[in-house]
């Protein structure tokens, strides 16, 4: 049988990883909830909206990319019956993100780390991983779940908002966050795919931890545009969402995805990820 990705959610990342897997045969069946430019080789549905019921006879293998909210987890809600009717599901993906294990104060955290998360959005993620787990292991599904770093990569970075002289290098002391290129993202999926572990868990960053004015001032010097100056994290004007992003601080370990899956990362750190930017 063919191997079939059902993409819920096709966004950023869930294109880059279609994008690397079709050339080894793949299908792509994917959804959005508006009806967006099509990717080349991918069937694109509209949900919610179409019926998916052929998509998830035909999947043999589903990735959740749609955020949970203050109701939970919405493709649980709404396809939980047709996901434990599937004939074919090898291997089950649900993105998660880092911000699950909260703030520790620039200390390193790794997949054993208790969850303590720091925001709303945090919140709602530990939950949505945990129905995820319930639902698997009462359907025995294969759950992976992928906490990501920060994803940055072409189309998305600092790059856009220093040449439209919209960046601000926000400084908060002892700040730093872990990163991670959506090449990278993509890659780690595929070997996981290619190596399936029920009920593993992966965070899915690079090897430097930064701070954020860091970064910016590097992409800065890469493009040759004056950095812009330092403000004060507590004085600085920001949305709610901008400032809940300074709420927590902490160095992410990708050990794993290295030692269980064999991941060599081809953007280890933001500089080689930024740089190639500069190239593309």
């Amino acid at each position: 049988m063919t191997d079939t990705l059902l993409s819920l959610g096709h966004g950023y990342t869930s294109r880059e990883l279609a994008r690397q897997l079709r050339p080894d045969g793949w299908r792509i069946i994917a959804t959005s909830r508006m009806a967006d430019a099509p990717q080349e080789g991918v069937d694109l549905r509209q949900w919610p909206g179409d019926d998916l019921t052929d998509a998830f006879e035909q999947a043999t293998h589903l990735l959740t990319s749609i955020a949970p909210g203050e109701a939970g987890d919405p493709v649980l809600a709404a396809l939980a019956d047709k996901i434990a009717g599937a004939p074919n599901l090898r291997w089950v993906g649900y993105l998660s993100t880092t911000a699950v294990y909260g703030d520790h104060q620039g200390g390193w955290v790794d997949e054993t780390t208790p969850l303590n998360p720091a925001t709303k959005r945090g919140y709602w993620r530990v939950a949505a991983e945990r129905a995820w787990q319930e639902f698997a292991e009462k359907q025995s599904l294969s759950l992976h779940i992928f906490r990501l770093a920060g994803i940055y990569g072409p189309g998305r970075g600092p790059f856009a908002k220093l040449r439209a002289g919209t960046a601000r290098r926000i400084v908060k002391p002892g700040q730093v966050f872990s990163r991670i290129h959506v090449e990278d993202i993509a890659r780690t999926l595929a070997a996981s795919m290619n190596a399936p572990n029920p009920g593993a868990i992966y965070n899915v960053c690079d090897d430097d931890p930064a701070p954020p004015q860091d970064v910016l001032g590097f992409a800065a010097e890469l493009l040759g545009l004056p950095v812009p100056p330092e403000e004060d994290w507590e004085s600085a004007q920001m949305s709610p969402m901008a400032r809940s992003f300074y709420a927590e601080s902490k160095r992410v370990r990708n050990d794993r995805i290295k030692r269980e899956l064999g991941v060599k990362l081809k953007y280890p750190d933001y500089r080689t990820g930024l740089r190639a930017m500069t190239r593309k």
